[in-house]
């Protein structure tokens, strides 16, 4: 009996402190609470070098468009009207105040552009491209090589692809392009018409675990009272849940634009509130793209089509005889089941407890910011006559990541060098991919 008290607390503190850590991290970087709106971080870049007698040749690639704006015109217009009425009532406290004009400032500065690029978004894209051409030289800057780009039909996607495409070509001009944006491609680039998932995501478990979840860790009401000069009005507002969203997405999309230095709408929230709505967040989309013991883990299975193009890809790629890339650009929605499915640095974790994913480490935010990117970097021996493997590396928005299998043992000391990351055997990652697709 003590023995599983003792397992249990151990358990607990493991959970807190995992819990704990992330709040921390909100404390000291506000902007850590964006989710899938926090702007792309710079990788480390460090990548361990190669294996002796061994050279990159072949990436293939998937990833999602750049800094955007808020897609629904309505995460807008919505928070100024409530504020508006109340500030014609006199209603309004200074961070209500606050938060109108950030918000009709915010609204102007995206009006008709809802869901498009921004500025940053193109830059992003055109940075990782050229950490590409000076990571990968082998690939990128040889004259001979190919690269075949396909986007999916939206205009943020076509563009982060032209930009990332134009960047490489200013490397090397001599590169062979070829880019398409087409329906026929959907089935794989962004595959929402999974009759399975979309059934799933609409189970009734599914639902009532988010909603159960939100009802006991979120309260909206102090805010609303730090909006309003009256208390009796302020409890009156029945949508204050979707102000209060309305008003986070605001502050976390921010950092995004242009605007992102003339605004803080982080300032109406206490870390507690920030904490609390990144882990709805992160739990929502836990429950409807990851792998959610509540549905079975079966969320990811959208992903098997891509994971099927990428074999096949990779299977004729290797073929030829010149350097060459595959590349795919789409949406965060697709990137997040990817990670999951393929279980790349533990991200297929399941679990039906909603509180545990910190001490798991399911942290979206690290996950999938905007321009997020999986990488597969393929490595040929130097000499064409050895008998050694190709091998493979995955990279997690330009950091050097696992899989849940065994890495190609490396005889020596030597020729493993500095080696800190496992490289695949590119037979064992096929099998590995083709067995998530069954």
């Amino acid at each position: 009996m003590r023995k599983t008290i003792l397992i249990i607390a151990m358990a607990l503190t493991v959970v807190t402190s995992g819990a704990q850590s992330f709040r921390d991290v909100i404390s000291a970087d506000p902007q850590k609470s964006a989710s899938s709106y926090k702007a792309y971080p710079t990788p480390s870049g460090k990548l361990t070098p190669a294996p002796k007698g061994y050279k990159p040749f072949y990436m293939s690639h998937y990833g999602r468009h750049g800094s955007r704006f808020l897609i629904d015109p309505k995460q807008y217009s919505r928070p100024i009207a409530l504020l508006a009425h109340a500030d014609s009532l006199g209603l309004l406290t200074p961070d209500g105040k606050y938060a109108l004009q950030a918000a009709r400032a915010m609204a102007a500065e995206a009006y008709n552009r809802y869901g498009e690029l921004t500025k940053l978004g193109a830059q992003q894209h055109r940075q990782i491209a050229n950490r590409m051409s000076q990571r990968f030289p082998e690939i990128f800057r040889d004259t001979t090589a190919t690269i075949d780009a396909r986007s999916t039909v939206v205009i943020r996607c076509i563009l982060s692809m032209e930009n990332e495409l134009q960047e490489l070509l200013r490397h090397n001009a001599k590169l062979k392009v070829t880019c398409d944006a087409s329906e026929h491609d959907m089935y794989y680039m962004n595959n929402y018409k999974d009759t399975l998932v979309a059934r799933l995501r609409h189970e009734p478990a599914v639902k009532s675990t988010y909603n159960k979840w939100v009802k006991s860790h979120v309260d909206n009401r102090p805010l609303m009272h730090r909006l309003f000069n009256s208390a009796a009005y302020a409890d009156t507002i029945s949508t204050c849940n979707t102000l209060a969203a309305d008003l986070f997405h605001l502050a976390t999309i921010a950092q995004n634009s242009e605007i992102a230095d003339k605004v803080n709408l982080y300032r109406l929230f206490t870390t507690d509130e920030l904490y609390h709505l990144w882990q709805q967040t992160n739990i929502w989309w836990y429950l409807y793209y990851g792998a959610s013991a509540v549905s079975g883990g079966r969320m990811p299975w959208a992903e098997r089509p891509l994971v099927r193009d990428i074999v096949e890809k990779a299977d004729s790629c290797l073929k030829l005889n010149h350097p060459n890339a595959t590349m795919r650009f789409g949406h965060e929605s697709v990137v997040l089941p990817l990670v999951c499915l393929l279980d790349i640095d533990g991200y297929g974790t399941s679990t039906a407890d909603m509180d545990s994913l910190e001490a798991y480490n399911w942290i979206n935010t690290n996950i999938y910011p905007m321009a997020c990117n999986v990488q597969f970097v393929f490595y040929k021996p130097i000499d064409p006559a050895s008998k050694k493997p190709i091998l493979v590396k995955v990279l997690l928005n330009e950091e050097e990541a696992t899989l849940p299998i065994a890495a190609y043992p490396i005889p020596s000391a030597e020729e493993r060098g500095s080696m800190g990351i496992p490289y695949y055997s590119w037979q064992d990652v096929r099998n590995y991919l083709l067995s998530k697709c069954n």
